[in-house]
C-alpha cells in the first residue's frame, strides 16, 4: 500500500506541488483573507436583508388591503404610504434637565398628529376600533420600514468599503434584528381581526376586576372603576378599549394621587414582560418598581408621583417572548389571568391596612379587551 504523502516528517511534497497546495493559498489567504471574509458575510447579510424586504413589504401590502376594505380612497392609501416614513425627531439632550417634559411633548404631539391623520383618510363612519388599528398598522410598517433602511445602509457601506468589521457588527445583530421583525410582522394579523394581543394581559387582569363596576374616564383613552374589597378601597386603571390603546396610565395615576387617593398606600402594576430563554410564557412573578415600558417618559412620571406621595410601588410581570407580545394573546397567557389577580389581591391584603386604598394598574394595549 502506497503512503500518503505529508508536509511534515520525512516525506514532503514535491516543491512544486508544495508551492501550489501550500505556499499559493497561504498567500492568498495573507493578501485577500479579509475581502474573502467580507464576501462570505455580505452573502449572509443579503440574505438577512431580503427576509427583512420581504416583512416590510408584507406589512404595507396588509395596511394598504384592511385601510381600502374600510373605504378609504386612492389618495387616503397614497397618504397612508407617506406617514411609513413618518419622521419623530428626540430633543436634543445634551442638558438632561428637564428632557423627559421636552420628550413627553414630542411624543404627545407625534401621537396626535398620527391620530388625526388616520382619522381623516378613513371615512366618517369608521369605528374608533377600525380607527386604532389603522394607527397601529401604521406604525408596524412605519417600524420594519425603518430597520429595513437601516440594515441596508450598513451592508451598502459594508460593501462599498469592503470593510469586514462593518460587517460583521451587521451580521452579529441580524439574527436578534430578524426575530424582531417577524415579530412585528406577526402582529399585523391580530391587527386585522382586532384580536388581543400578549400585550394585553395586564388591561385583561384590571377588565376582570371591573366588571360589572361603574367605569369613569379619568385620562385621554384611559378609565377608572373603584372597587371595594375585604375592607379596602381600589382604584382600578386600564386603557380605554376594545380600541388598541396604551392610554395614559401615568396622567391617570397622578390625577388620582392629586385627587382623594394621595393617602393610598401601595401601588400595584400588571404588565407583561419579555422572557428570557428557557423560561416559561405564561409564568407569573412579583416584584417592586414601575412595571411599564417605552421610552421611560411614562415610567419617570410614575416614579416621580410615587416618590412625592411616599407610595411603595409593587409589579406583578406575565412572562412572554416579544413575538408573543405583539401576537395573538396565546392561551397559556390568557390562562395566567386567575393566577395574576391572587398574586394581585394577595399585595392588597398584605400591604393595605383595614379601610386603607389602594391603586391598581393594568398596562399594556387594551385591543379587543373592552371594560
Amino acid at each position: 500500500m502506497a503512503l500518503l504523502w505529508l508536509p511534515f516528517g520525512d516525506n514532503q511534497f514535491p516543491p512544486i506541488l508544495q508551492l501550489v497546495i501550500i505556499w499559493i493559498p497561504f498567500i492568498i489567504l495573507i493578501v485577500y483573507g479579509q475581502k474573502i471574509q467580507a464576501w462570505t458575510i455580505l452573502g449572509e447579510v443579503s440574505r438577512y436583508l431580503n427576509k427583512l424586504k420581504m416583512f416590510r413589504d408584507k406589512a404595507r401590502v396588509t395596511m394598504l388591503n384592511y385601510v381600502q376594505k374600510k373605504g378609504t380612497t386612492a389618495e387616503g392609501r397614497a397618504r397612508f404610504e407617506e406617514l411609513i416614513e413618518f419622521v419623530t425627531i428626540l430633543p436634543v439632550d445634551l442638558d438632561p434637565v428637564g428632557i423627559v417634559k421636552k420628550l413627553d411633548h414630542v411624543l404627545t404631539t407625534q401621537d396626535i398628529q398620527l391620530k388625526e391623520e388616520v382619522a381623516r383618510l378613513l371615512p366618517r363612519d369608521s369605528t374608533e376600533i377600525e380607527r386604532s388599528c389603522a394607527l397601529n398598522m401604521v406604525e408596524v410598517a412605519a417600524a420594519l420600514n425603518s430597520i429595513y433602511k437601516v440594515v441596508r445602509h450598513f451592508y451598502i457601506l459594508g460593501k462599498k468599503s469592503s470593510n469586514v468589521y462593518i460587517l460583521a457588527q451587521l451580521q452579529m445583530i441580524l439574527p436578534t434584528l430578524l426575530r424582531e421583525a417577524e415579530a412585528l410582522v406577526s402582529a399585523m394579523k391580530a391587527l386585522e381581526e382586532g384580536q388581543p394581543l400578549g400585550d394585553g394581559v395586564g388591561p385583561l387582569v384590571v377588565s376582570h376586576l371591573m366588571k360589572d363596576v361603574k367605569k369613569v374616564k379619568i385620562a385621554r383613552e384611559t378609565v377608572m372603576a373603584e372597587l371595594e374589597y375585604k375592607g379596602r378601597k381600589l382604584a382600578l386603571i386600564k386603557a380605554e378599549g376594545p380600541q388598541g390603546s396604551v392610554g395614559k396610565v401615568d396622567e391617570a395615576l397622578i390625577n388620582l394621587l392629586n385627587g382623594h387617593y394621595s393617602d393610598a398606600s401601595t401601588i400595584i402594576m400588571i404588565d407583561a414582560a419579555l422572557k428570557l430563554e428557557g423560561e416559561k410564557t405564561g409564568e407569573v412573578a412579583e416584584g417592586i418598581g414601575a412595571a411599564i415600558g417605552g421610552l421611560g417618559v411614562e415610567k419617570f412620571k410614575i416614579e416621580e408621583i410615587a416618590h412625592k406621595y411616599g407610595i411603595p410601588l409593587y409589579a406583578v410581570i406575565i412572562k412572554e417572548s416579544i413575538i408573543e407580545a405583539i401576537s395573538i394573546m396565546k392561551k397559556e397567557i390568557a390562562e395566567s389571568v386567575d393566577e395574576v389577580k391572587e398574586a394581585v389581591l394577595r399585595i392588597v391584603e398584605n400591604k393595605v391596612p383595614y379601610g386603607g386604598k389602594a391603586i391598581i394598574i393594568g398596562v399594556g394595549n387594551t385591543l379587543g379587551i373592552s371594560q
